[in-house]
């Protein structure tokens, strides 16, 4: 009788470590996006409407430390992309720099560029309305986000909308790496928060 209560106990441990194992494989296809169709595994636990926003320490163009309490007050819209060298990352920093030109609102464009890259682009661009910070010190922001790319220590593609609480408004990461964001949805969500 023991053995066959212990056969019981044994068989339900298994059950359950095959539906755990399940979950944790549905969990990782959930956590890729992809590069030319190609699966990266993102980093970190991804960050959802309602959640309060975390903190982060990232770096500015003149190499100070910037944190979310440092713009406090604003709503913040977060552009995160892999690398401030390529062609649609370059087009979302002007998208975000045109179309989120509001009043009490702060575009905090995040990459693992150096500071200085971000801050030459912009330059050369003309883009006034974006405040470049930089996560390639340490990576922490791309973690507490979940936007960091293991295999390639960088960012994915997405947009953030915080409110003037720091609660998270809207979320975006896209899927496919090459692709833009839905700057619309997020403009509306911004602009729901401004007449609220």
């Amino acid at each position: 009788m023991l053995v066959l209560i212990a056969g019981v106990f044994y068989s339900c441990d298994m059950i359950e470590k095959k539906d755990n194992k399940q979950e944790e494989e549905q969990e990782k296809v959930l956590r890729q996006v992809t590069f030319n169709g190609d699966p990266l595994t993102l980093l970190g636990e991804p960050v959802k409407e309602g959640d309060k926003a975390p903190d982060f320490k990232l770096l500015s163009k003149d190499l100070s430390e910037k944190t979310l309490h440092d713009f406090e007050g604003k709503v913040k819209v977060l552009a995160i992309y892999p690398s401030i060298d390529t062609g649609v990352c370059a087009s979302q920093n002007r998208h975000a720099n045109e179309l989120f030109n509001l009043e009490d609102v702060v575009v905090l464009s995040v990459s693992c560029d150096l500071p200085f890259a971000q801050s030459r682009f912009c330059e050369a661009e003309g883009l006034e309305n974006i405040v470049t910070l930089s996560d390639h010190r340490d990576v922490s922001f791309g973690l507490a986000y979940g936007y960091l790319i293991k295999e390639l220590r960088l960012l994915a593609r997405g947009l953030v909308v915080i409110d003037k609480t720091g609660i998270i408004r809207h979320v975006e990461l896209v899927p496919e790496l090459t692709h833009e964001p839905d700057y619309e949805k997020a403009l509306a969500k911004v602009k729901g928060l401004l007449s609220s």
